[in-house]
């Protein structure tokens, strides 16, 4: 697990700029997607068996979100040659598998993740209408069992944002599998 103290951005935080290539052939910026109020931005990746755990509830977060104002990006920035299963070609497959109702974006160079200061998969970032931080942390409590979710801290700061009030718990900790850097 990740603790506060290790994140690199907060709360009020300008979102970093990102230009990055989609699995469908497409280039996605953060100028480009300034059409929805607001925006979620989670550093993915294929192989991390969290994200694999957190996947269908966060499809169903973009699906739930999105016809109301929310726009969902997934980026991946790990080191494909230590870990092929997050190759862009597997980005591809995965996202054609799932029906991602998101762009899954390649962070091939590893930038972006460090503007953001990412530290495991998944870790969602909220911004608002002036793309400034409102929210990062855990997309809920339980990955290993949806029965047993007691806290939704993304659905709840959603909610909240969208309704402009505080969001409650705007820093949680995440939990996931490391970015896989590539060596130096």
């Amino acid at each position: 697990m990740a603790e506060l103290d290790q994140f690199r951005l907060h709360v009020g935080d300008p979102a970093p700029s990102w230009d990055l290539p989609g699995v469908d052939g497409r280039r996605y910026s953060l100028d480009g997607v300034s059409a929805s109020p607001f925006l979620v931005v989670t550093f993915w990746c294929n192989h991390c068996p969290y994200v694999v755990a957190w996947e269908g509830r966060m499809i169903d977060l973009a699906r739930r979100f999105q016809p109301r104002g929310v726009r969902f990006v997934a980026i991946n920035s790990n080191d494909p040659q230590a870990y092929p299963g997050d190759r862009f070609e597997a980005m591809q497959a995965r996202a054609r598998e799932r029906d991602y109702p998101f762009p899954y974006l390649w962070d091939e160079t590893q930038d972006v993740a460090r503007a953001y200061g990412a530290l495991v998969t998944p870790h969602p970032f909220l911004f608002g209408p002036d793309r400034r931080l409102l929210f990062q942390g855990r997309i809920d409590d339980r990955h290993d069992n949806p029965s047993e979710v007691r806290h939704r801290y993304l659905a709840d700061a959603l909610e909240a944002a969208l309704a402009g009030r505080p969001i409650s718990e705007p820093e949680v900790s995440v939990l996931g599998c490391s970015i896989k850097w590539k060596p130096d």
